[in-house]
């Protein structure tokens, strides 16, 4: 099985460090789930949501940077997954320096055969060209991704697409948790 990966939200838990960084941005009284569930939505969703200054975006983008790969792990039981895997891919707007530093941290860089990062020129999701160019190389046969953003690319492309830690109608299947994923995807593969 070849597997296409959102990054942020997908395989590493990165939002709650997004989140506490955006916290910092905003007056005390906004809470920190309200942040969370419009990060999840989008960073420019949630910029535009708290009405943040092109220097507060700018402040947010400098915070996240410099934070370590550290607060930023992986999805308990995801590696499993990626070990099952015939061969994986990232798609993620995320800058390519980031997402190896993250890589990198942990080890994981042999995991994957192909990176198309956010400055590699494609459009932003949902547009489907960054996924077809993966599909055309690797042969996708499951995309996974926690919004549903990263799923719709794939479903205009005919691939079977996984949501997780989101139940948002349209996926063909949904995890809350990646130790599922034997019992609820790998049969419909076999």
């Amino acid at each position: 099985m070849n597997i296409l990966w959102d990054f942020d939200g997908t395989l590493f838990n990165t939002y709650p460090a997004f989140t506490e960084t955006m916290y910092k941005l905003l007056k005390p009284e906004v809470k920190k789930e309200r942040i969370f569930e419009q990060l999840k939505i989008s960073f420019s969703h949630a910029a535009d949501f708290f009405g943040l200054s092109e220097q507060e975006i700018a402040q947010f983008k400098q915070a996240e940077k410099a934070l370590s790969p550290g607060l930023k792990p992986p999805f308990p039981y995801v590696e499993e997954v990626l070990r099952f895997a015939s061969r994986n891919v990232i798609m993620t707007h995320k800058p390519r320096n980031e997402v190896a530093a993250i890589l990198s941290h942990y080890g994981w860089e042999h995991y994957f055969s192909e990176i198309v990062a956010g400055d590699d020129g494609f459009p932003r999701k949902p547009h489907p060209a960054s996924y077809e160019y993966l599909h055309k190389r690797h042969r996708i046969d499951l995309a996974i991704g926690d919004r549903e953003l990263d799923i719709l690319p794939a479903k205009m492309l005919g691939i079977k697409t996984c949501l997780f830690q989101n139940d948002s109608e349209g996926a063909d299947f949904y995890l809350i948790d990646y130790r599922q994923f034997s019992e609820k995807v790998v049969p419909a593969f076999k």
